[in-house]
């Protein structure tokens, strides 16, 4: 007699489904038994410290790079130096190893057919992959902050810091906003990892999927570089990996950096709904599946487009904010402002009697390209002439500057006399030597500050 379906025993129990929680803890298994993910575990918990132990010690200084002519000043400029680089390098990179391959690898190693016939949900499976690949980000990005933060403090010690408007941030002060700094940068980490997703639903097998957060990124830090409206500027996530700067001023610039945080937020949801929708039509009885061809276009690319228009479209009536956002005023109180801050530094190194910034009363004059030009936007033509006051002198101090103001509105002051003033000279502090704080410091201008003219 043949046997037929009905014939089977009744007492056998129905396959229940794999839960979510299971299916991410097996794919959380899955990613930290690679042997690429577990080395990128080991370099972020300690590549950073080695990093910054080593620079700290060199009389060469990355003075080029935010917070580097510090390093070995104070332990908390080092874990600033890493966060810069990270943002430009480092999480693009990570996002495109971690979230850029989690599925892909499946086509890569043809295992669709098993893990569909293991879970039975193509849902389920899409929350396990990303909450596990989101994880393993996490935890690499706790790694660079905890690594870089133990290096600079082994290294130099949790001194005081000096802010990007010249005043010192206690070391309690310092160790909060450097710690809120990387925080800050989850959310655009974030988004990278959603393109990630998206890419890596969309390219299947291609390698285009593992370098699309990579190029993304440098895509959106190019235009970063270029003289573009402001407006513009903020509506690109990657905006939140330098809008952090705004933490060290005061009073704090947490404007353009909660526009960046949303901002951020908003494209990866986006991005992660994209890869969602994607992932649930794909047609997994295809074993020489691809990419989606057509569809990673206009259901990939194209609408991602649409959300940078968007947001673009709200920052400008939101913010107000026109132009480059760089200014003349802007440029000229930042400046006095940090000139300010750093004076009094300099008298309390120099044991002079102290003196408030109110009875400096200081101001700067500034021209861009010898005032042959509009005295707007980003350059390295821009020249100051700052001017003070002395309780009980009759004269009025002023000194020069050259300063370069780069399109995210950080610039670098360069002294150009008087030298007794803002020349180079070391002064003897209780942590050693250290060059005179008016010689080169950096600043910024925030570009949604409103400023009176005139």
């Amino acid at each position: 007699m043949t046997a037929t379906l009905t014939d089977a025993p009744a007492s056998v129990p129905a396959a229940r489904p794999v839960s979510t929680a299971r299916g991410y803890r097996f794919e959380l298994v899955k990613l930290l038994s690679q042997w690429r993910v577990r080395l990128l575990v080991l370099a972020c918990w300690i590549a950073p410290a080695l990093f910054i132990i080593a620079v700290s010690q060199q009389t060469t200084l990355p003075v080029d790079t935010l917070f580097g002519r510090w390093m070995n000043t104070t332990g908390w400029a080092g874990s600033l130096v890493l966060l810069g680089f990270s943002g430009l390098y480092a999480l693009p990179l990570l996002a495109s190893l971690v979230a850029g391959d989690v599925f892909a690898s499946e086509d890569r190693l043809g295992t669709w057919r098993h893990l569909l016939v293991a879970v039975r949900s193509p849902r389920r499976i899409f929350a396990a992959k990303a909450l596990a690949s989101l994880t393993v980000l996490l935890v690499l990005v706790v790694g660079l902050s905890v690594s870089s933060v133990v290096g600079g403090i082994v290294a130099v010690g949790g001194r005081e810091l000096i802010g990007l408007d010249g005043h010192l941030l206690a070391p309690g002060d310092a160790a909060g906003k450097v710690l809120l700094a990387w925080a800050c940068v989850l959310a655009p980490t974030l988004a990278l990892a959603a393109i990630g997703l998206l890419g890596s639903v969309a390219f299947g097998r291609s390698p285009m999927g593992l370098l699309m957060p990579i190029v993304v990124a440098f895509v959106m830090q190019f235009v970063q570089l270029m003289p573009v409206p402001v407006a513009v500027r903020l509506a690109l996530p990657t905006y939140a990996f330098i809008s952090w700067n705004g933490l060290f001023t005061t009073p704090m610039q947490l404007g353009p950096l909660v526009i960046g945080i949303v901002v951020s937020l908003v494209w990866a949801v986006a991005a992660t709904a994209l890869a969602y929708v994607l992932f649930l039509r794909r047609d997994f009885t295809n074993l020489t599946y691809d990419g989606a061809g057509r569809r990673a276009i206009t259901l990939g690319l194209l609408p991602l487009v649409g959300v940078f228009a968007v947001t673009a479209a709200v920052v400008i009536p939101v913010t107000g904010a026109t132009g480059s956002g760089i200014d003349q005023n802007k440029v000229q109180r930042s400046l006095a402002t940090a000139f300010s801050h750093l004076y009094r530094l300099q008298t309390k190194q120099l044991n002079r009697p102290d003196v408030t910034e109110a009875q400096l009363a200081a101001t700067a004059a500034c021209n861009k390209g010898g005032g042959m030009i509009a005295p707007e936007g980003p350059g390295n033509d821009w020249r100051c002439v700052v001017s003070w006051h002395l309780p009980g002198v009759e004269a009025v101090g002023t000194a020069i500057y050259q300063l370069d103001v780069t399109a995210d509105g950080r610039f670098v002051a360069d002294g150009d006399g008087p030298k007794e003033v803002n020349g180079y000279f070391l002064v003897h502090t209780p942590a050693g030597d250290v060059p005179n704080p008016l010689w080169q410091f950096d600043g910024n201008v925030e570009l949604l500050s409103t400023i009176p003219k005139g």
